[in-house]
C-alpha cells in the first residue's frame, strides 16, 4: 500500500508556534484503550460469549475523542478540523478504502463459489501438519513482493476464511499465523513504506538496511516457522469434490497481479469483476446478487472503517497538543541515562523504544517511523550507530508493535474478515513476539564492549 508521507502545509497568513511538549495530552488515548481493552477483559473474567464485541471500539473511542477536543488549547471550530485533518489523512483513507474492496471481494468470491474451491485446493496440497507454516510462507513472500501487510492480507484473509469455515481449525491461529508472515514480508520488504521512510530518515542505503534487518528478521521466521509447525494443527476435512480450478483463478489472479506491482486498489476491483463473471459463467450468478453482495461485503467493513477515521482524527489531536513531543522527549531523555558507560547501546534503545512508543499512539508504523526519525538520527550519530542499524530498528520495533495493537489496521481487518475479535488475531501473532526478542537479544549482544 502506497502512503502519503508529506504533512499538510501550514497557512502563512496565521503563523502557527510548535506545540508545547505535554505527556498528559496521551490521557485520552490511554481512556480509549481502557475503555476498550478493560471492558473486553472484565467480560471475558465473567465468562460474556464475544466478550470484546460488547463495546465495539468504534463506540470506546468517542470519549476519548471529546476528552481530547476538550483538552485542546485551540477554539472548538479549530480542534475539530484538525481532527477532520488527520481522519482524512491520505493513509486512513487508503486502509478505508482498502477494507471495503476486501470486503466486497471476500463476499462476492464466497457467493460464486471461489471460496470453496480455494478451500479444495489448498485441502489437496497442503498436508495436515504443513498447512500453518505454508500460510506463513504464503504471506511472508506475498508481503515482501508487495511491500505491504495489508494488501496481503487483503488478498489471502479470504481464502483463510473458507479454510476456517469448512474445517474445524481455530480461525485465531489462522489469523495470527497471516499476520506474522505478513509482519515479517512488510519489514523485510526493500520496497515497503517503512523500509523506505526509515532509510531516508535516517540517510541509510537500502541495501545496507536490508542486510541488518535480515540478519534479526530471518531466525525469527525461522523460529516461529518451528512453532507453527509443531503446534499440531489438523484439518480433520476430506476432499470430497472434484477439485474447481476454474473458481480458484481469481486468487491467482489476485496474487500475480499484486506480485507484479499493480496498485492494490485494481488488484482488488479486478477480483471482484473477476469472481462475479466465473459465478455468472457456471453458477447462474446474477447482476442483481453481485451488487447486492458487494454492498453486504461494505457493509461487514463498518466497524473497522469508522474506527479507523477515529484514530486518525485522536492520533491528530493528540500530536497537535504536544503529546507525541513529549513522548519522544521522555524518551530519549530516559535512554540516555540508561546505559551511560555504552552510547552506542543507549542510542539503539532508545530508537526501538521511539518506533515501538509511538506507534502504539498512532497505529501507523510509516508515520510513527516519520515522527520520530529526527531524533532517531540524532541518538544515533550522537552513540555512533551506523545509518543502517537506526534504520533497521526504527522499522522493526514499529512493525513490531503493529503486529501486536487490537486496534492496528492489520489486526481490524483479519479479525473482521475472519469474524473473530482483533484481541483474538494479535494473541497468535508468534512472529512479532519472537522478533521482538531477537532483536533486542541480537542488538544487546552487538553493542556489547
Amino acid at each position: 500500500m502506497s502512503l502519503n508521507t508529506s504533512q499538510t502545509p501550514v497557512s502563512k497568513s496565521v503563523p502557527k508556534s510548535q506545540p508545547m511538549a505535554s505527556l498528559i495530552s496521551l490521557l485520552p488515548f490511554g481512556v480509549f484503550l481502557a475503555l476498550f481493552l478493560g471492558t473486553g477483559i472484565v467480560l471475558s473474567l465473567q465468562g460474556v460469549d464475544f466478550a470484546f464485541y460488547q463495546l465495539p471500539a468504534s463506540i470506546a473511542i468517542i470519549p476519548a475523542i471529546l476528552l481530547a477536543i476538550y483538552m485542546g488549547r485551540d477554539t472548538v471550530n479549530e480542534k475539530i478540523s484538525q481532527f477532520i485533518q488527520g481522519a482524512g489523512h491520505q493513509n486512513i483513507i487508503t486502509m478505508c478504502i482498502i477494507y471495503l474492496l476486501a470486503g466486497a471481494f471476500a463476499a462476492v468470491a464466497k457467493a460464486t463459489g471461489s471460496v470453496d474451491a480455494s478451500v479444495q485446493l489448498g485441502l489437496s496440497i497442503f498436508p495436515d501438519y504443513l498447512l500453518l507454516p505454508g500460510l506463513f510462507l504464503v504471506a511472508a513472500f506475498l508481503a515482501t513482493a508487495m511491500g505491504t501487510s495489508m494488501g496481503t492480507i487483503a488478498a489471502i484473509a479470504p481464502i483463510a476464511l473458507g479454510f476456517v469455515e469448512s474445517s474445524d481449525i481455530d480461525a485465531s491461529v489462522i489469523a495470527g499465523c497471516i499476520i506474522s508472515g505478513a509482519i515479517f514480508g512488510d519489514n523485510l520488504s526493500i520496497i515497503s513504506d517503512t523500509t523506505i521512510a526509515s532509510t531516508r530518515s535516517q540517510g541509510a542505503h537500502m541495501k545496507d538496511k536490508f542486510r541488518v534487518n535480515f540478519k534479526f528478521a530471518v531466525p525469527a521466521a525461522i523460529i516461529c516457522l518451528a512453532i507453527l509447525a509443531a503446534h499440531g494443527v489438523t484439518l480433520n476435512h476430506e476432499v470430497n469434490q472434484e477439485l474447481d480450478v476454474i473458481g480458484f483463478l481469481p486468487y491467482i489472479v489476485i496474487l500475480a497481479l499484486a506480485l507484479s506491482g499493480i496498485n492494490v486498489f485494481m488488484v482488488l476491483i479486478i477480483g471482484i469483476v473477476l469472481a462475479a463473471a466465473i459465478g455468472m459463467i457456471n453458477n447462474d450468478y446474477q447482476l442483481v446478487n453481485w451488487v447486492s453482495d458487494i454492498n453486504k461485503g461494505f457493509a461487514s467493513m463498518q466497524d473497522i472503517f469508522i474506527l479507523s477515521l477515529f484514530i486518525g482524527g485522536l492520533s491528530e489531536l493528540i500530536k497537535r497538543q504536544g503529546g507525541l513531543a513529549a513522548l519522544t522527549a521522555s524518551i530519549e531523555r530516559l535512554t540516555r541515562k540508561v546505559s551511560p558507560n555504552n552510547q552506542k547501546r543507549a542510542a539503539g534503545l532508545g530508537i526501538a523504544s521511539l518506533a515501538f512508543c509511538c506507534n502504539f499512539f498512532t497505529a501507523n508504523n510509516t508515520v510513527s517511523i516519520i515522527v520520530t526519525g529526527e531524533t532517531a538520527k540524532g541518538l544515533a550519530q550522537d552513540g555512533e550507530l551506523s545509518p543502517a542499524h537506526s534504520a533497521s530498528l526504527l522499522d522493526i520495533f514499529a512493525c513490531i508493535n503493529q503486529g501486536l495493537l487490537p486496534y492496528g489496521a492489520q489486526a481490524l481487518l483479519l479479525g473482521a474478515t475472519l469474524k473473530i475479535s482483533p484481541i483474538e488475531v494479535i494473541t497468535n501473532a508468534y512472529y512479532p513476539m519472537i522478533l521482538f526478542v531477537v532483536a533486542s537479544f541480537a542488538f544487546w549482544r552487538l553493542t556489547k564492549k
